[in-house]
């Protein structure tokens, strides 16, 4: 079936604007809310987070550290201060819960950019084109690792563009605004979903740490779904659906437990049929059809 170009539009018809894009727009506000606790310091003067994504202090109290700068900090044979190696752990612990690459959807700036570029090659009708391997991203982080441990620097950090395109936004440096540039035009016109999906080193990092995540996206109402085919065309790894929709036919049950899922909640956004919704790792429970119908009711007066 052919995959629609306007996915989420039977939602919006049926259940208003605000109910097929929520959680595009909570992201988005998320997204420019972590953005603006650096920026009101150099901005303002007004010092809420000090530092970049990769590490920083927050309120001058609270320590947050990639978990992925720790282990290259370690494999360059440097050892951490504990301050961040608390605040590795922190993160560490906050995606756990949340699931790993709910920092790739609700965090990353670069996330914003990727999501245009599938927007418009959605309008623009363009053809998938290059599919990289999805494992690739885990070789390109294993490089990395191993490139580190020889080198004994952090060679990563000089060339990721979510810390160049932090610093472009904060300081108005040039270098960062062109990887991501580079980015936009590489997922719109060379690969679909090219570099969160099948490339990001950051992405496979935190894919890996998703895999035993709490929170989870559960296709709690499959029996519900009639094939539109909306969530295929909107998820960013796609894949990771039809194990949790189609579960009846292969006995599986309704969450999704790909560490490949990035819980940005456009699949809830775009179901008209209510099928999904978030929930933890151990509800293996389905909907029966008059709690969903219920629940379908209130959104509508809510929306």
């Amino acid at each position: 079936m052919k995959l629609s170009f306007t996915p989420g539009k039977r939602a919006f018809e049926m259940h208003g604007l605000w109910f097929a894009n929520r959680y595009l727009i909570a992201r988005r506000l998320t997204q420019a809310f972590f953005m603006a606790l650096f920026l009101t310091g150099p901005w303002f003067g007004l010092w809420i987070a000090k530092g970049t994504l990769a590490s920083s202090w927050t309120l001058d109290f609270l320590p947050l550290t990639d978990p992925l700068i720790l282990i290259q900090e370690l494999l360059a044979g440097t050892w951490p201060e504990m301050v961040a190696i608390v605040g590795g752990l922190i993160v560490t612990l906050s995606y756990l819960l949340l699931g790993g690459r709910a920092y790739c959807a609700w965090v990353c700036p670069i996330n914003p950019i990727t999501d245009l570029a599938a927007m418009m090659r959605r309008k623009l009708a363009i053809k998938k084109g290059w599919t990289p391997k999805r494992n690739l991203r885990l070789y390109v982080l294993a490089g990395i690792l191993i490139t580190t441990l020889i080198s004994g620097s952090l060679v990563w950090e000089l060339i990721n563009p979510i810390t160049s395109l932090h610093r472009a936004i904060l300081f108005g440096t040039i270098t960062g605004a062109m990887a991501s540039l580079a980015i936009f035009f590489f997922d719109l016109f060379t690969a679909q979903h090219g570099w969160c999906g099948h490339l990001c080193p950051v992405g496979a990092f935190y894919g890996l740490l998703g895999e035993g995540s709490m929170i989870r996206v559960s296709a709690v109402a499959r029996d519900r779904c009639d094939d539109c085919m909306d969530c295929f065309a909107i998820c960013p790894e796609p894949q990771v659906i039809a194990p949790a929709l189609r579960g009846e036919r292969t006995g599986t049950g309704p969450l999704i437990l790909s560490g490949d899922c990035i819980n940005c909640g456009r699949c809830l956004d775009v179901c008209s049929e209510n099928v999904f919704r978030f929930t933890h790792r151990f509800d293996q429970r389905l909907q029966s059809t008059s709690d969903i119908d219920a629940a379908g009711q209130l959104c509508q007066k809510g929306g």
